[in-house]
């Protein structure tokens, strides 16, 4: 008996080694035979995913992003260990002890489907099989899915080969925590973003290292697949980060209490708009076009680069309220255009009409598109995603009509200023508004580097990306005039010389009627100081003493500004009749608050890349235009301009300003430009097609309003007031006012003037 017991030993021993070598040598084929399609793992020792290019304001805000693939690429250190646990959890719980593959997980994976198979054939319904991926196996999909012939819905066993030698590769040759962070920078967690960093922003506005429990597992969730993101569905989202939350507590990373503590709380989800919505794209457009003109779009895009900037994001934002604001306040005048579109008549309902903007939190003072539900001769009501929102009629009594049955009809999609909100009763007040056709820029920059503050380019961007901040040439009006002062105070001529505001008219050519100038106002007032002829913007003396100077010396001046467009030397160029773009007239007007120097203007600051290497640092550069003196001297007489000239509204800010208003003679165009020590900021308004803003439309009226709500913000609460700085050679002397004379300081009507030393009244040299 033992001797068979002996000879069936030898026997299945020679058919276990037989065995044994047989399935070495298959694995040996199966490896030979797909070994010349596996990828190189070593190529992930320099692991550079496409990365999100950053555009960060003065404070390092995040303005706006750039990228083909929102990725952000933190090390494991920085993933908080709640979030590693959930992941593991619902991912590879055997992950720290499996060499890339986990063989029970493929027999029960292997054994379900084949009973899902039969069970098939018999009810003739089919499943689709389920795979027992370890993360290193998902990580092996996700890096290289061409390699391990990767296409969704795709269990073939052939690409399960090539995947789990990929996997086993990738375990040989990294550690662990080198596996789990390239597969948690890697996956797409939906909404936008790959990688954990990117998601924990996306969702929740915070770092991965930051996430509490239940945002944890619900990113966890996500890496099975992004539909269970709560933006594509919140029952499925709860229901996915439910089961991580349990499976966490079955392997022992917490327990059993704090699981269904998480469970119970609602997933609450940051609002997006920073990501969606920049606070500043006409800005972040001008960057993007520089960069990749600089770098290319690859790097742009894929690179992950980070950039700085000097935005003043609430500044910017200021801005972007103000000429909103503004813009509406000029559309009012002339009155209230039919609704663009009507709901009903697109064969929705009323009732479940969304509109993209209602997703996003509303608060009182946002202006929100609404769907007419009624109106009536009293009130318009309306629906502004679950919100009941009600306008009577000193809400739109701007239209100058007396009935809301005058204005909508049931299913107009409008706008709405919201007023008052009850978030209880979901109720609203509102006031009736309309996207506004005339357009606007505005553009603010910093005295002393060159660097923009703010800028916007129009009312919308996403109507139109043209920048009216950069790109529009405009007539500049009266805003030109300091440039002809500017040539006279440098050329001797003082804040108290006479100049003649009288009736003159000057040959304009062979066969041509003379050039006759006009006053604004259609009158004269005779001889009138240098000083009050700017700060009331008169006609007359500016086009005289352009004739007395001599227009080319003038526009020689005016290039020292950095003023590039084509300036003809014309007498009618000094009251504005050439074109600018806001950018180089804001960026000329810096140059009197700076001591007579113009510092180029500069969006970007500094570039790196995602190891840190700075690309670039772009530093202030300086231009000397004009005298320190002179440059004084202007500036005090725009002083005047706001404490007694044409945009005297300022004054009530209490603030040392200067600045001068703009407006063409058939009101296309307004301006007002005006800075303090550290700030210039210009303000634009008009219509694309150059047509009349409206009657009285000056840049008093229709510029100077947006101006002065912008530099509210500014100023801010700051109690210290800066102060212009006089060069060593500035005398002052007391002067009448309305003749420039000498006089007592105490006498009524005394000006304490700035004179260039040697040309003030009663001195050798004057």
């Amino acid at each position: 008996m033992s001797r068979y017991i002996v000879r069936f030993a030898r026997r299945a021993g020679i058919v276990i080694l037989f065995l044994i070598a047989a399935l070495l040598g298959t694995v040996s084929g199966i490896v030979l035979a797909f070994a010349g399609d596996l990828p190189r793992i070593s190529a992930l020792d320099d692991y550079a995913p496409s990365t999100i290019t950053r555009v960060h304001g003065s404070h390092g805000e995040i303005v706006g992003e750039f990228s083909t693939q929102r990725r952000v690429v933190v090390p494991y250190e920085a993933i908080s260990p709640v979030l590693r646990q959930a992941i593991l959890a619902a991912e590879d719980s055997q992950f720290e002890r499996h060499l890339g593959l986990s063989i029970p997980h493929i027999i029960v994976a292997a054994a379900r489907d084949v009973l899902s198979s039969i069970r098939g054939r018999i009810t003739g319904h089919h499943t689709r099989p389920k795979g027992a991926s370890t993360i290193t196996q998902q990580l092996a999909r996700g890096l290289f899915p061409e390699a391990v012939g990767f296409e969704i819905g795709d269990v073939s066993l052939e690409r399960k080969i090539k995947e789990a030698l990929v996997a086993v590769q990738i375990e040989k040759r990294y550690t662990k925590p080198e596996i789990f962070t390239l597969y948690a920078n890697q996956m797409y967690l939906g909404d936008g973003a790959y990688g954990v960093e990117a998601a924990a922003h996306t969702y929740f506005g915070k770092s991965a290292r930051d996430l509490t429990l239940d945002e944890a597992a619900m990113i966890a969730g996500l890496f099975q697949t992004w539909r269970n993101a709560p933006t594509v569905n919140m029952d499925r989202a709860m229901r996915r980060r439910a089961y991580v939350l349990q499976q966490m507590a079955d392997n022992g990373f917490i327990t059993q209490k704090d699981a269904d503590a998480a469970k119970a709380r609602p997933i609450a989800l940051v609002s997006n708009t920073a990501r969606t919505d920049s606070i500043a794209p006409y800005f972040l457009e001008e960057v993007r076009k520089e960069l990749e003109g600089r770098y290319g779009a690859k790097q742009l895009y894929e690179n992950g680069l980070t950039v700085q900037t000097a935005l003043d994001l609430k500044l910017q934002d200021a801005a972007n309220r103000a000429l909103d604001e503004g813009l509406r306040r000029i559309d009012h005048i002339h009155g209230f255009r039919k609704p663009k579109r009507n709901v009903v008549d697109e064969r929705h309902t009323i009732e479940e009409f969304k509109h993209p903007r209602w997703d996003r939190p509303m608060v009182p003072g946002d202006v929100v598109p609404a769907v007419v539900t009624e109106a009536d001769g009293t009130t318009i009501h309306l629906r502004a995603g679950d919100y009941r929102v009600s306008i009577d009629r000193k809400g739109f009594a701007w239209t100058r009509k007396t009935a809301g049955t005058q204005l909508v009809s049931r299913g107009d999609l409008v706008e709405a200023r919201l007023l008052t909100m009850d978030p209880a009763a979901r109720t609203a007040t509102a006031s009736l508004e309309q996207p506004p056709l005339v357009q606007g820029a505005v553009l603010a920059i910093d005295n002393h580097t060159g660097q923009i503050k703010a800028m916007v380019g129009g009312y919308s961007f996403d109507q139109s990306k043209f920048n009216r901040a950069t790109q529009a040439l405009r007539q500049v009006g009266s805003a030109f005039k300091p440039f002809v002062y500017t040539t006279a105070i440098d050329r001797g001529y003082t804040p108290a010389t006479i100049l003649q505001d009288v009736p003159v008219s000057f040959p304009a050519g062979p066969g041509q009627p003379p050039y006759t100038p006009r006053n604004y106002e259609g009158d004269f007032w005779g001889p009138v100081t240098l000083r009050r002829a700017l700060e009331h913007s008169r006609n007359i003396p500016a086009i005289r003493l352009m004739d007395q100077l001599g227009p080319k010396q003038v526009i020689n001046y005016a290039r020292r500004f950095g003023l590039t467009a084509p300036l003809p030397p014309y007498l009618p160029v000094a009251i504005g009749a050439a074109e600018e773009t806001l950018l180089e007239m804001t960026s000329a007007y810096s140059v009197f608050p700076n001591q007579g120097v113009r510092m180029v203007p500069y969006d970007v600051l500094k570039v790196t890349d995602r190891e840190g290497n700075v690309l670039e640092e772009n530093r202030p550069e300086p231009k000397d235009a004009i005298r320190a003196d002179t440059a004084y001297v202007m500036t005090q007489i725009m002083r005047g301009v706001v404490e007694r000239g044409t945009a005297v509204r300022a004054a009530a800010l209490d603030w040392p300003i200067a600045g001068k208003t703009g407006t063409t003679d058939d009101f296309t165009d307004a301006w007002f430009i005006g800075f303090d020590p550290d700030l210039t900021l210009g303000v634009w308004v008009g219509y694309d097609l150059k047509k009349p803003l409206g009657p009285g439309m000056a840049g008093a009226e229709a510029a100077l309003p947006i101006w002065i709500d912008i530099f509210k913000t500014w100023i801010g609460d700051r109690k210290e007031r800066p102060s212009f700085e006089a060069p060593g050679n500035i005398v002052f002397v007391s002067v009448d006012k309305s003749n420039g004379e000498p006089t007592d300081a105490d006498t009524p009507g005394a000006l304490k003037e700035a004179f260039i030393a040697g040309t003030q009244p009663g001195s050798i040299r004057q």
